[in-house]
C-alpha cells in the first residue's frame, strides 16, 4: 500500500536547499491542499484495497451485467425513507430503502461516485496553478542570489577554501564577498528596471484567495449543494441519530431499476440493491475536506489582510524591522541603516528584501543592508541606469587626459564584508 502513495513522497522530502520564495498560506494551497487531493484520488481510484465500487444483488441478472450497468447508471434512494424514525422503529434497514408507493415518486439520485476521483485530481491541479503562475514570475531570482548561503555565518572562520558537509556547501570568506556583491548589484538593478514582482506576487495571492472560494463552490454543485453545511450537520447529529448527513449523502446501499425484454416481448423491470462500499471512503474524505476547506480560507484571509498592511506599512520602519526581525528571521538590524535602505524601497524591493532576509543569515543579510543603505538609487531622481550613468559621468572632473573615467554600477569602493570603520573582518 505503501508504494501507491510514491507519488506523493517527493512533496513530503525535506531538502536543505529549498529556498523559500512565499510563505505559509501559500504553502497551504500548493503543497498540503494538492497533496490531501492527490492522496484522495489515489484512495478512490484503488480497488484492491476497498473492493468494487459497486455491487448489486440480483437473482435472475448476471452479477458482471448488473453491477457495470448500475455503475454507469445512476443509483437512487427514496426520500420518504430519509428519517431516523423510520430507522429507529425498524420500518427500513437503511437510510433511503424501503418500497416505492408510484412511480412518480421523489428520489434522489446519487450518479457522482462516477466522477469523485477525476474532480478531486482537478481541483488539486487546481490549488498548484497559482504556484506554477508565481515561480514563472519569480524567474528563480532568489535561489540564484541566496543558493548555497543558508549557513554563511560559518564563512568568518573559513578562511580561503568553501566547506562541504553532506548537501550542504559553506562558502569561503571570498565567496561570501562576491555573492553579497551579486545581490547588492541585482537589488540595485531591479530598482530601476523590474517594477512588478510586487504586482506578480499579490496577483497570484489573489488567485488563492479566488481559488479556495472556487474548489468549494464546485464542491457543493458536485454533491447538489450538500457541501456548504455539512461540516456541521456532521458535528450535530453523527453521534446522536442513526442517520446523519453522510449517510443521506453518501448512502452505503441505493436502489437501481434494470429493464430487460421478457421471452415474451414484454419489458421486465428489476429492481435491485447496490452495496456502495466505497462510500466508506467518499465520506470520510468529503468530512475532511469540509474543515480543510474551511481552516485554508480562514487562514488565506488572514494571509490577504496581511498582505493589505504590508502594502499600507512598508515604508514605516519599525513595521518593516518587526516583520524582518519576526516573521522572515530573527536577528537584530540596525534601524538607521534600514530606514535608509526602506526609504528608497517601492513594495516591490520590500518584498524582494523581505525574501532575501527569509533565506539569508543575520550575518549576510546585515552586511547587505549595510552596503544598500549608501548605494540604492534614489527612485525619484534615479529612473534608469542610463540617467544614473549620465549623471555620474557629468559629476567627475576630467583626468590628466582629459577624458572623464567610466563609471561602472558594480564598482565597490569599501570591502563588502566590511565593519563601519572599512575595516576588514578577520
Amino acid at each position: 500500500m505503501l508504494g501507491t502513495f510514491s507519488s506523493v513522497a517527493p512533496y513530503l522530502k525535506f531538502n536543505p536547499k529549498y529556498v523559500i520564495t512565499d510563505n505559509f498560506v501559500f504553502k497551504l494551497h500548493y503543497r498540503w491542499s494538492f497533496i490531501i487531493l492527490l492522496v484522495a484520488t489515489i484512495l478512490v481510484s484503488s480497488r484492491q484495497y476497498f473492493g468494487e465500487h459497486i455491487k448489486c444483488i440480483s437473482d435472475t441478472i448476471p452479477a458482471h451485467v448488473i453491477n457495470t450497468y448500475c455503475f454507469f447508471t445512476p443509483t437512487f434512494t427514496l426520500v420518504r425513507h430519509l428519517n431516523n424514525s423510520a430507522l429507529d422503529k425498524g420500518i427500513i434497514f437503511q437510510p433511503g430503502i424501503g418500497p416505492e408507493q408510484s412511480q412518480n415518486e421523489e428520489i434522489k439520485r446519487h450518479a457522482y461516485y462516477q466522477w469523485v476521483p477525476f474532480v478531486l485530481f482537478a481541483q488539486a491541479i487546481l490549488f498548484y496553478i497559482p504556484h506554477i503562475l508565481w515561480k514563472s514570475f519569480e524567474g528563480g531570482r532568489i535561489k540564484a542570489l541566496v543558493f548555497g548561503l543558508r549557513m554563511v555565518g560559518l564563512t568568518q572562520y573559513i578562511k580561503n577554501q568553501s566547506l562541504q558537509i553532506g548537501k550542504l556547501n559553506l562558502p569561503s570568506m571570498e565567496e561570501a564577498e562576491s555573492r553579497v556583491k551579486n545581490i547588492r548589484r541585482a537589488m540595485i538593478d531591479r530598482m530601476r528596471i523590474n517594477q512588478s514582482w510586487g504586482a506578480q506576487l499579490v496577483l497570484t495571492e489573489i488567485l488563492n484567495f479566488l481559488n479556495i472560494f472556487l474548489q468549494i463552490y464546485i464542491t457543493n454543485r458536485f454533491l447538489g449543494g450538500a457541501f456548504y453545511t455539512l461540516g456541521v450537520k456532521v458535528i450535530q447529529e453523527r453521534w446522536t441519530d442513526k442517520m446523519d448527513a453522510l449517510d443521506v449523502v453518501f448512502p452505503k446501499v441505493t436502489k437501481c431499476h434494470f429493464r430487460k425484454f421478457g421471452p415474451s416481448g414484454s419489458l421486465q423491470m428489476h429492481d435491485t440493491l447496490c452495496v456502495m462500499a466505497l462510500n466508506i471512503i467518499n465520506e470520510k474524505i468529503y468530512a475532511i475536506l469540509w474543515f480543510w476547506y474551511l481552516f485554508v480560507l480562514v487562514m488565506t484571509i488572514c494571509g490577504m489582510v496581511w498582505r493589505l498592511c504590508t502594502f499600507l506599512c512598508y515604508k514605516n520602519v519599525r513595521f518593516t524591522k518587526f516583520t524582518f526581525s519576526h516573521f522572515a528571521k530573527s536577528g537584530r538590524i540596525d534601524y538607521q541603516e534600514l530606514a535608509a535602505v526602506v526609504e528608497k524601497c517601492n513594495f516591490s524591493n520590500w518584498m524582494f528584501l523581505f525574501f532575501l532576509r527569509s533565506n539569508l543569515s543575520e550575518f549576510i543579510f546585515k552586511r547587505v543592508i549595510f552596503h544598500l543603505a549608501s548605494e540604492l538609487p534614489n527612485p525619484e531622481k534615479d529612473n534608469s541606469i542610463n540617467d544614473f550613468l549620465d549623471r555620474e559621468h557629468s559629476a567627475v572632473a576630467a583626468g590628466p587626459s582629459g577624458l572623464a573615467p567610466t563609471s561602472r554600477l558594480d564598482d565597490v569602493d569599501t570591502p563588502l564584508l566590511a565593519n563601519r570603520d572599512c575595516a576588514k573582518m578577520d
